[in-house]
This record gives structure tokens, C-alpha cells and sequence, in this order.
């Protein structure tokens, strides 16, 4: 039976109620349903503000996350009271101003493995707004064994993408991707950057979707893939197709959740939402130099720094006696360096910096190490000046 509106929820959601195909029974639908936010970042923040505004009744929320100044120009359920609080923390307060008839559960942790049937077992749909495939084969994985739909969407720089997966007779997401891109083949949000307002169009996108899908309306994105091109103003969708061989939703060989981390490629570990320790895991195979070891190289003079960042962000912030070696250009440089000096590579993070290390450890260069933490790094521990972005 389907709980009953008070006068109070009427009133608040009167422009619902008065469309035909949402009505009473369609909020009252809505106040019942269970929806968990994987993340509370950049997709996660929009989808939150707009299902608690909906009035979906029951709102889970996984995020181990702290707020930091960065996540501000895109991650709208954040203040700039709220930098250095756990996210969760933020979002409780701002949902529970937002709709005070809204349950918010949360869970500070990351959805691993370990957990991720138990917590997302208790809702009726997931919405995932991660930014990485560990966690996104993780969320694909748990809603086909569990039967639950998986609102999708990614965004990087000006595009983005979503989708429903794991829907009744629909594919799943690895139907569309069955197989991870090579480790930093693909950048994150933090490494590439994304126009701000972009994850909110993608994110609002995902709160539509869960919103048809709860009321049972319309035609949700099931067996489509919505691209949006934001510098085009363009929406177009193509078709995804059900693949019988699929092991999570066709064959159905997958019958427990598995190492994630290492079917992407990375090394063992716990399948969290954020970069940092996935960054940290892919640089384990590699040397490193720590920012303190390299000030003092530099100042000695026996290394060169290669700096494989973007011209835009060499204009941000660099590291003097660095020399600028995009990334994409990298290969053809190659040949123009010493392999008799000591090479120290860096980017931001130290992630496009160590498949720098990697094509010059294929080159034959073996005396070449990635710094650790990038420039952000060396921004925190040698030079305080050096502005992070």
C-alpha cells in the first residue's frame, strides 16, 4: 500500500500532482521509493537536490569523501562553509533543509565488494555518480545480480553521457563496455577537468530518469546511450543493445562480486570512489622521487624534469628548470632526451606522468623516475607558492 500525502506534502508538491500522468498516485509512488546515490560529487550532488525536491521518500547516500575547495564549482550540494567536512555531513544538512519529509541515509565508506550487495539490496534503483570504472563495474555488477536499475552517467571536459542499466530485459553496462580501458588511458575529472555546469546536466538527467522510472512514465533511457555535446548544444542517442554473451546480464557467469581493481588493471585494493588511492596504486610498478628528493636534485642540477601536462596548466603553475612536454606530443620527444642523465617526469598528480615513465622505461630508459604527487605535491611539501588547481 502506498503511504498517504499530508496536507504540508500536498502543498509542496502541488505542480506534481496537478500533471496527469504523475498525480497522487504517481507522488505517492515517489514518497515510497528508495533511490541510493553512489557519490555525492559532481553527478551525485544535482540528482540528490532534485529527487529530495521531487519528494522520493527514501535517499541513501555512499560517500567517504571530504568536501575540498576544487569540488565547489561543480558539486552544488557543497558550501564554502562546508570545505574540509565529510560530505555525507553537508549533503544531510542541505537535503533536510531542501525537504524535511526526505529520509537520508548514509554510509561514510566506499562501496566495495564487501558490501556493496548489502547496502544497495535495501533500494529499489541505484544512480551512480562515480568517476571511475572500478566502482562503476562494481554498481553494474551488484544491480544485475540483485535486479535493481542503474541510473549512469559519466561526464569529462564538455561531454557526457547517461544511460539505464540492469532495467528488465535491458543491457547492462558491461554491454556497452565490456571491457576497462587500459589504466590512465581514460583521464578523470581531476586530471582532464570538466566544464562545471556539465555534471549538473547530466546529473538532473539521472534524477529524470529515476523519477520515470519510480512513477512508471514515459520512456526511459533503457537500451539508449544520451551523448551530450555541451560546446555543440547537441543530444543525440544511440542504441545499446542486450549482448546474450554478456557475463553479468546475458550468460549470467557472474554470480559474485569480484576484484574490481585488478580487473581494471590497477593493483589489489578497496574499490573506493575517490582518485587519490587509485592514482597511488597505479604508480606502485614504477621508482618515484619524493618533491623534497627533487628540489634537492634540482638544486644540485643532476636531473632534468619532464613535464607532461597541457600548456594551459603550465600556464597555471610549473616547477622551475621543468622543460614542457605535453603528454600527447611525448612519444616523438622521446629521442631528444639524455638517456645518460637522470630523468624525473611530473604531471598534476602523478598519474599522466607515469605512463610517461612507462614509454620511456619501453624505450630502454632505466634511469627515470615519476614524482610522487605531482605538482600538487610539491605545492604542499617544497613550495608553498606554487598555486594548486
Amino acid at each position: 500500500m502506498l503511504p498517504d500525502l499530508s496536507r504540508d506534502e500536498v502543498s509542496r508538491y502541488a505542480r506534481h500532482l496537478i500533471i496527469p500522468d504523475v498525480g497522487l498516485e504517481g507522488q505517492k509512488r515517489l514518497k515510497a521509493a528508495r533511490v541510493l546515490l553512489v557519490g555525492a560529487g559532481g553527478l551525485g550532488s544535482p540528482a540528490a537536490l532534485y529527487l529530495a525536491a521531487a519528494g522520493v521518500g527514501h535517499l541513501g547516500l555512499v560517500d567517504f569523501d571530504v568536501v575540498d575547495v576544487t569540488n565547489l564549482q561543480r558539486q552544488v550540494l557543497h558550501g564554502t562553509k562546508d570545505v574540509g567536512r565529510p560530505k555525507i555531513d553537508s549533503a544531510r544538512d542541505r537535503i533536510a533543509d531542501l525537504n524535511p519529509h526526505v529520509e537520508l541515509k548514509t554510509y561514510e565508506t566506499t562501496l566495495t565488494s564487501q558490501n556493496a550487495l548489502d547496502i544497495i539490496r535495501e533500494y529499489d534503483l541505484v544512480l551512480d555518480g562515480t568517476d571511475n570504472f572500478p566502482t562503476r563495474y562494481l554498481v553494474n555488477d551488484a544491480c544485475v545480480m540483485l535486479g535493481k536499475p542503474n541510473v549512469y552517467g559519466s561526464v569529462f571536459r564538455f561531454e557526457g553521457q547517461a544511460s539505464v542499466f540492469s532495467a528488465k530485459d535491458g543491457p547492462c553496462y558491461r554491454c556497452l563496455f565490456p571491457e576497462p580501458p587500459p589504466p590512465g588511458m581514460v583521464p578523470n575529472c581531476a586530471e582532464g577537468g570538466v566544464l562545471g555546469v556539465l555534471p549538473g546536466l547530466i546529473g538532473m538527467i539521472q534524477a529524470t530518469e529515476a523519477v520515470k522510472l519510480i512513477v512508471g512514465i514515459g520512456e526511459p533511457l533503457v537500451g539508449r546511450l544520451l551523448l551530450v555535446d555541451a560546446l555543440g548544444a547537441q543530444f543525440r542517442t544511440v542504441k545499446v543493445r542486450k549482448n546474450p554473451a554478456c557475463p553479468a546480464c546475458g550468460t549470467r557467469e557472474i554470480t559474485k562480486l569480484i576484484d574490481y581493481e585488478a580487473f581494471c588493471g590497477l593493483r589489489t585494493g578497496d574499490g573506493g570512489l575517490e582518485t587519490g588511492a587509485r592514482e597511488s596504486k597505479q604508480n606502485d610498478a614504477i621508482a618515484e622521487i619524493t618533491p623534497v628528493e627533487l628540489a634537492a636534485r634540482l638544486k644540485k642540477g643532476d636531473v632534468d624534469l619532464i613535464d607532461v601536462r597541457e600548456p594551459h596548466e603550465w600556464d597555471i603553475a610549473r616547477i622551475p628548470g621543468a622543460r614542457l612536454i605535453p603528454l600527447g606530443q611525448f612519444p616523438a620527444a622521446i629521442p631528444s632526451l639524455n638517456r645518460d642523465r637522470d630523468i624525473v617526469v611530473q604531471c598534476r598528480s602523478g598519474v599522466r606522468s607515469a605512463t610517461a615513465v612507462r614509454q620511456l622505461q619501453a624505450a630502454g630508459f632505466t634511469r627515470v623516475k615519476n614524482l610522487a604527487g605531482g605538482i600538487l605535491r610539491w605545492s604542499d611539501e617544497v613550495d608553498p607558492t606554487t598555486v594548486k588547481y
